[in-house]
């Protein structure tokens, strides 16, 4: 089955169980908009909702993977011309509310692989979205950035700290985000933050020979994996093992346990 539908920034295509978005805004660098963030949105729900999709796999067309969010259509988070009398509690109230937030927490949680393959320069919301996501492929063309510091005297709020440090531990993630380091493909490999680097001139096919693989994997073992392998992240050693049993538990009394 193929279906495919388009608008002149985001393509959104599904093949072999695979669901694809692919921003492709290159005039713009790939700037994330309302309408790229939607067209994402959609996709994890239809990930989520149907049996027959069985990974998601974010990609970029063009120079970049993306230049981070387009502050013109997105509007920036904070308004420098806002009340000053405005409260802190009321800003938080309003920042747990972006729907950015909640839709990288829904890729973290869907109980499917999520890939995102940095064709080109990723940076800003890219690498929050990117660490959002079980596995990070890059081109030789790629490399990673986090400016906010540096150029909009903010943090990246929507994972950037709490995302990267939980990944690559509180050295790597200073580097990253205080010293506005940019981090080719092969050092981006060293420190963790992805998972393999292949040719520019084949990284599409190996990306989609990777998604292939993961899609014909047992789907409730993957699934269950991917649970258990993140709750054990946050829980002491003796809580994680329970969660290993109870995962296996579930696994071996399923219908689609291979003998």
């Amino acid at each position: 089955m193929v279906d495919d539908s388009s608008s002149s920034d985001v393509e959104v295509s599904e093949s072999e169980r695979i669901i694809n978005v692919t921003f492709c805004r290159d005039a713009k660098l790939n700037a994330i908009t309302p309408a790229m963030f939607d067209a994402l949105d959609a996709a994890v729900t239809q990930l989520e909702q149907r049996a027959d999709l069985r990974v998601l796999v974010i990609r970029g067309r063009g120079r970049y993977f993306t230049a981070g969010i387009d502050i013109l259509t997105v509007g920036a988070t904070v308004d420098p011309g806002g009340d000053a009398s405005r409260s802190g509690y009321d800003f938080r109230r309003r920042y747990r509310a972006d729907a950015r937030h909640d839709l990288f927490d829904r890729l973290e949680m869907v109980e499917k692989p999520v890939i995102l393959a940095a064709n080109g320069p990723c940076m800003g919301i890219g690498v929050e979205m990117a660490v959002s996501c079980d596995f990070r492929l890059a081109s030789e063309a790629a490399s990673f950035r986090l400016p906010e510091v540096a150029k909009l005297a903010m943090i990246p709020g929507s994972g950037g700290i709490s995302r990267l440090t939980r990944l690559l531990g509180t050295h790597w993630a200073k580097w990253l985000v205080m010293t506005d380091a940019l981090v080719d493909a092969s050092a981006a490999t060293d420190i963790g933050l992805v998972h393999a680097v292949y040719p520019s001139e084949t990284f599409d096919r190996d990306v989609d020979e990777f998604a292939r693989k993961l899609a014909a994997l047992p789907a409730e073992a993957l699934g269950l994996a991917k649970l258990a392998i993140d709750a054990a992240s946050e829980v002491d050693r003796r809580t994680a093992r329970d969660i290993d049993r109870l995962a296996q538990t579930m696994l071996i009394q399923s219908e689609s346990l291979r003998p």
